[in-house]
């Protein structure tokens, strides 16, 4: 069975430097006002899509506002094949606060 890890920001970078995935799974309109640069917003509407294809041995950080939604989404995704799943400790808002030239605003 597949499980996820729970990875810090600084840790999290080099995957992002060599082309991980990010999913934030905030509602639509915070992913709006401002997101990672790389994010891809998920919800329950495009959620499958996103799952079918999407490469599953790419390693996929998943995002949310603090770091504790993110934990249910990644094992979810780690269930569905994903062979290197990730739960952004202190989400958006640490990353947001410590990088802010990567973020995008809407």
């Amino acid at each position: 069975m597949s499980t996820y890890s729970c990875i810090d920001i600084n840790d999290a970078l080099p995957l992002l430097e060599n082309d991980a995935v990010v999913v934030d799974i905030r509602d639509t309109a915070s992913f709006e006002v401002s997101h990672m640069n790389t994010a891809i917003s998920l919800n329950n509407d495009n959620v499958q899509a996103f799952i079918a294809s999407t490469n599953k041995d790419v390693p996929v950080i998943v995002c949310c506002y603090h770091g504790n939604s993110s934990k249910g989404a990644a094992e979810f995704l780690a269930s569905q094949g994903f062979r290197e799943v990730y739960s952004l400790n202190g989400g958006f808002s640490q990353w947001s606060a410590m990088y802010p030239e990567q973020c995008e605003q809407g």
